[in-house]
């Protein structure tokens, strides 16, 4: 780990914290991430080798715990109450990005998204069984996606289930985006014709009650975020967005 040679606290936490992906990893461990599977899918593109170093690096100051798996495969990870002191500092940045910077096209990967929706879900309202809800994205034409929504803990999958699909969802990116910041509604989606959900009506009703808000929905945008001249944004390299496959 490289140092600022600085006893100041902000350049101490910045050794550990602002390494690339490790304020990725902390976020998907305080929305109940668990296993390296788990971690990894909140965080497509982020090599193997370099998650299970960072993992390391955290354990190491005592940011995160882990402890085998009940099956012996595997590792389960928590964070600390170290670690659960950075809900504030990930809050912060949240509301700061909020506030301050635009969301463009390179920021809407379908598939994270889509998991991202997985985390909003109230898991409280959802029924004693199984739905399967199938998204179709105009934004990943050759993918598909399934939620399974079921309690605890909803999933995200990117191969056939083997379940009943309940729900078909037309949609693309951009529009779940808009639905979870509230700058439209799921009601105003479905009449422009943005969103299209094929299933039983009274399933369909019940199913755009279930998913909450993004936290940062109510932060009112300060400005349009000025770029420097000639700045360009990379994109990332072929494939390399798109989220590991899981299956239940």
């Amino acid at each position: 780990m490289r140092t600022y040679g600085q006893f100041c606290p902000v350049a101490r936490t910045s050794e550990l914290l602002a390494e690339r992906w490790t304020p990725i990893i902390i976020r998907n461990l305080l929305n109940g991430c668990r296993t390296f599977g788990e971690i990894r899918q909140g965080a497509p593109g982020i090599p193997t080798a370099l998650l299970a170093k960072r993992l390391d690096t955290l354990e190491r100051y005592g940011i995160i715990e882990r402890e085998r798996l009940p099956a012996g495969h595997g590792w389960s990870y928590r964070l600390t109450e170290q670690g659960q002191d950075l809900r504030a500092v990930c809050d912060a940045m949240g509301q700061w990005g909020a506030r301050w910077l635009e969301i463009e096209p390179h920021h809407r990967d379908p598939a994270y998204v889509l998991w991202v929706t997985t985390k909003l879900v109230d898991a409280g309202k959802l029924p004693d069984r199984t739905v399967v809800v199938r998204f179709e994205l105009r934004d990943r034409p050759g993918d598909t996606y399934w939620l399974l929504l079921r309690k605890p803990t909803p999933e995200l999958c990117t191969k056939g289930t083997g379940y009943v699909e309940d729900i078909i969802a037309r949609t693309d990116a951009a529009c779940l985006i808009d639905i979870h910041l509230k700058r439209t509604s799921y009601e105003q989606a479905l009449r422009s014709g943005r969103l299209c959900l094929e299933g039983p009506p009274q399933l369909t009703s019940a199913f755009i009650t279930w998913i909450r808000p993004s936290p940062y929905a109510d932060v009112t945008p300060a400005r349009r975020q000025r770029r420097p001249p000639g700045h360009q944004v990379r994109s990332p390299p072929a494939g390399q967005s798109k989220l590991p496959g899981s299956s239940p």
